[in-house]
């Protein structure tokens, strides 16, 4: 079976009606686990309660912790969220975090070096340390495997530049319309997915261009042929963790390598549809 390697954030979500564990690559690295694909997760927790408990909820879904270091020094991250009527969050990200200073330990340069898919984010690159690890990490990874970007622009965590250059050393760049509308250098409008994810792809040579579009659905441009899948109506929960898992979905079916693009994009839109009627990025299968 294809493996899985998540650099980012691990932390946890509070939510009005609870604590989730979350962070968008821990997300994307829970759903690839669920859906059979052997992932390590590359991060970074505090030396304290809320870290143990991470470490210990991640163990008990049995996925491998070996390569999230705690740190004496830093505290766990959180993220405060609050949910509006629709199910949309927003987030207040705290700093001076744990995976502010994600290491690049030998073992986790080994996993990189035998690596099926490298998915990274762009909001744990605001620190120089754990950007510094992601490069690293990124020379590392075979020329065949999968890089995939996963955009997340969280303000004021949304340097565009560095986005962009980092979106240069992906093969598969997935991001919200409201984000390639941005890096595109355009205004947010509804119908415009496929013409910014053409100029993303022009821009950054990254040839595979996924554009979410919550309720409306999503579009796929690759090898040059836009594809979109329509969303379907469910009863939204809350948003947290439904682009995530909406990524797991299509990259394990294309290391799967047996579905057609419309295939990937269809089943990713539904695992999508899905977290979204669950509280929380990791809701129990």
């Amino acid at each position: 079976m294809p493996s899985a390697l998540c650099f980012g954030e691990i932390l946890w979500d509070f939510l009005p009606d609870g604590l989730y564990a979350g962070g968008a690559p821990f997300n994307v690295g829970y759903h690839l686990h669920r859906r059979g694909v052997p992932t390590h997760i590359v991060s970074a927790v505090g030396r304290d309660v809320l870290g143990d408990e991470l470490l210990r909820r991640v163990a008990h879904w049995g996925m491998p912790t070996n390569l999230i270091a705690q740190h004496t020094h830093q505290p766990t991250g959180y993220v405060r969220a609050s949910v509006g009527p629709d199910g949309d969050a927003r987030y207040e990200i705290v700093a001076g975090v744990a995976w502010d200073e994600i290491p690049a330990p030998p073992a986790a340069a080994a996993a990189a070096a035998t690596t099926d898919a490298f998915i990274f984010g762009s909001l744990a690159q605001r620190s120089k340390t754990t950007r510094a690890s992601l490069l690293h990490l990124l020379a590392l990874v075979p020329a065949k495997a999968l890089r995939v970007f996963d955009v997340n622009l969280r303000a004021p965590h949304d340097d565009l530049p560095l986005v962009r250059e980092l979106a240069r050393h992906a093969t598969l760049l997935k991001l919200n319309h409201e984000e390639a509308a941005r890096l595109a250098g355009e205004p947010v409008s509804e119908g415009r997915e496929e013409a910014h994810a053409r100029t993303l792809a022009a821009d950054t040579g990254c040839a595979t261009v996924v554009v979410t579009a919550g309720a409306r659905g999503a579009g796929l441009l690759r090898a040059g042929r836009w594809q979109w899948e329509t969303g379907r109506a469910v009863a939204v929960a809350d948003t947290v963790g439904s682009g995530d898992a909406f990524l797991a979905a299509f990259v394990t079916n294309l290391l799967g390598g047996q579905a057609t693009d419309a295939e990937c994009l269809a089943g990713a839109c539904r695992l999508g549809e899905w977290v979204a009627t669950q509280r929380g990025a990791t809701p129990a299968y």
